[in-house]
């Protein structure tokens, strides 16, 4: 009887630690950062082919100057299996925290993973992975970045109340799986949708491209002539979009009303020109913050899982004043 209680015990006691570590395993603390004078920081970007991922690595760039630290930078260039790779290299460069723009949500998530494991703290930055797969404050420290539905939502307020009697419209999407298209296209089509009296007659990615933009808006408006307005998740695919209404022999701002997301100077200029009706920034000035968040998690400061970048907005009523501040 002994003998039995004994090996039950023992068994329990086993089943006990095996749980023991695998909720250690499961639920690991966010790796620390220890408070230092200078870090050598990561930076992987997704891609530098377009004037917002410019203005952005330009400012982390800056930033990182600034305050003495040292940027290892990498370029996936669209790639997110190259994403990946170059955070596995800074991870073996042994740097002490990586900021990641990633390019998509899922494919990502091993490269958080491997830093959590390699014991190195990473901060998100514009885009987020997965929430069901990675966790704030769990998997990674935080996403900086716009509320990219409430980007959508105020381009699809402004509509509701600026359409003039066009219904029509043709949206262009971002870079299939990527947070800010997945949520942009949600912002603006449930506000749409709620506000009634509109059709989404044609919804297909352009990759945040310009060409690809153009592309695509010249083969929906074919086949949706009556289409009179183009809700573009970026400005490089709004620009291309105007090319496109042109081509169509239309006229950006009068037959067809132009919207778009970002806010670069280029895309201003147009709403003085009166080719893009409005667009909402999304600020990619991320330096400041990111680096500020950074040391502020190093003090040991409670972060907060997502800290929001303040986007500004634009239309006739403030782009020429505005232009000045645009990036």
């Amino acid at each position: 009887m002994n003998r039995i209680s004994r090996r039950a015990f023992m068994l329990a006691a086993t089943a006990a630690g095996a749980i023991a570590i695998a909720g250690t395993v499961a639920f690991a603390e966010l790796p620390k950062l220890a408070q230092k004078e200078t870090y050598k920081v990561g930076f992987a970007q997704t891609e530098s082919n377009n004037p917002w991922r410019i203005a952005q690595t330009n400012s982390m760039k800056a930033e990182a100057e600034k305050l003495g630290h040292q940027l290892v930078y990498t370029d996936a260039a669209g790639s997110a299996a190259k994403q990946v790779a170059d955070v596995n290299s800074m991870i073996a460069q042994g740097v002490d925290l990586i900021f990641l723009a990633p390019r998509e949500e899922k494919p990502l998530i091993p490269a958080v993973m491997a830093a959590k494991k390699a014991g190195i703290p990473v901060i998100l930055l514009d885009r987020s992975v997965d929430p069901s797969l990675a966790k704030a404050g769990e998997d990674y420290v935080t996403f900086i970045g716009s509320d990219f539905i409430e980007e959508g939502k105020r381009i699809a307020e402004w509509l509701v109340k600026n359409a003039n009697g066009k219904s029509k419209i043709i949206e262009l999407e971002g870079t299939t799986g990527s947070s800010p298209a997945n949520d942009r296209k949600k912002g603006f089509d449930e506000t749409i949708k709620a506000a009634g009296g509109f059709e989404i007659v044609a919804s297909q990615s352009g990759d945040f491209a310009r060409d690809k933009g153009r592309q695509v808006a010249e083969a929906l408006l074919q086949a949706h002539p009556d289409a009179d307005i183009v809700y573009a998740h970026n400005d490089e695919m709004a620009i291309g979009a105007i090319a496109a209404i042109e081509a169509a022999g239309k006229v950006p701002g009068k037959d067809v009303l132009v919207l778009s997301i970002d806010g670069g100077k280029e895309a201003v200029q147009a709403v003085i020109d009166g080719k893009i009706a409005a667009v909402v920034e999304c600020n990619p000035r991320f330096g400041p913050k990111a680096f500020e968040t950074m040391l502020r998690y190093a003090k040991g400061e409670k972060i907060d899982p997502m800290v929001i970048n303040e986007d500004k907005f634009y239309d006739s009523s403030n782009a020429a004043a505005e232009l000045a501040n645009a990036y």
